[in-house]
């Protein structure tokens, strides 16, 4: 069975990590070192805006979102862009998107209504089918 480290934790329990030859975790014998490499962490870890970033072509069709995503594949593949932004753009792109095409859709349907009541004059008299 392995040693356990001799040190208590914040709460007051025993360290369940393995003990050094001094009797103490690695973490228990050089206190200073949990900060430190916690602040390397972090620093490693925290988000860069990028200052020069080129802005995104408007998203206000569907080329503009397709561009977006081209761009977004090619800055994840060279390396300038970190996977996870773009996978958090992915959703809110994808949004977009449909909300782009539900608008196309609805601008179709007041073209079709509109050119419908509008007529040829084929229309019964309630508007319906055309008189046979």
């Amino acid at each position: 069975m392995r040693n356990r480290c001799n040190g208590k934790t914040k709460s007051g329990k025993p360290c369940r990590a393995a003990a050094t030859d001094g009797g103490l975790c690695f973490f228990h014998a050089n206190p200073s070192k949990a900060s430190e490499l916690g602040r390397l962490g972090g620093r490693k870890n925290g988000h860069v805006f990028a200052v020069n970033s080129v802005p995104l072509p408007p998203l206000d069709s569907a080329v503009g979102i397709r561009e977006t995503v081209c761009r977004l594949a090619a800055e994840v593949y060279a390396g300038t862009l970190d996977p996870r932004a773009a996978s958090a753009l992915v959703p809110l792109l994808n949004i977009q998107l449909r909300a782009i095409e539900t608008a196309e859709m609805e601008r179709h349907l007041a073209l079709l209504e509109s050119a419908s009541k509008g007529g040829n004059g084929d229309e019964g008299q309630d508007g319906g089918s055309p008189r046979v």
